[in-house]
């Protein structure tokens, strides 16, 4: 079974940059579409951006368009996340997921495998 472990999220302050990483083990990434997704407290999970297995299209929220970049290595099977110009609205712990039995998307539910998830925090 795949196994995802994130890794990089911490303390920021606004406008600050973090990147964090999502490391697979048992199988290797590269036939699956990632998913980054984050949950703040007392709210749904929600889809932040979203990359291809095959040409490597990516896909972002509106939230965080222009601001998050997502990107993979299959050598190092490892997808990460590099985000920018940090918002306190982006507190949350994050997700990366895989899945490649559905095109890509951001929807949680149609993600199979998920990592434990890496807290991330922006505050002066």
């Amino acid at each position: 079974q795949l196994q995802l472990v994130e890794s990089g999220g911490g303390l920021v302050q606004p406008g600050g940059s973090l990147r964090l990483s999502c490391a697979a083990s048992r199988f290797t990434l590269d036939t699956y579409t990632i998913g980054w997704f984050r949950q703040a407290p007392g709210k749904e999970r929600e889809g932040v951006s979203t990359i291809s297995s095959s040409d490597g299209s990516t896909y972002y929220a509106d939230s965080v368009k222009g601001r998050f970049t997502i990107s993979r290595d299959n050598a190092k099977n490892t997808a990460y996340l590099q985000m920018n110009n940090l918002k306190p609205e982006d507190t949350a712990i994050y997700y990366c997921a895989a899945d490649r039995a559905h095109a890509p998307n951001l929807i949680a539910t149609l993600y199979y495998y998920w990592g434990q998830g890496t807290q991330v925090t922006v505050s002066s």
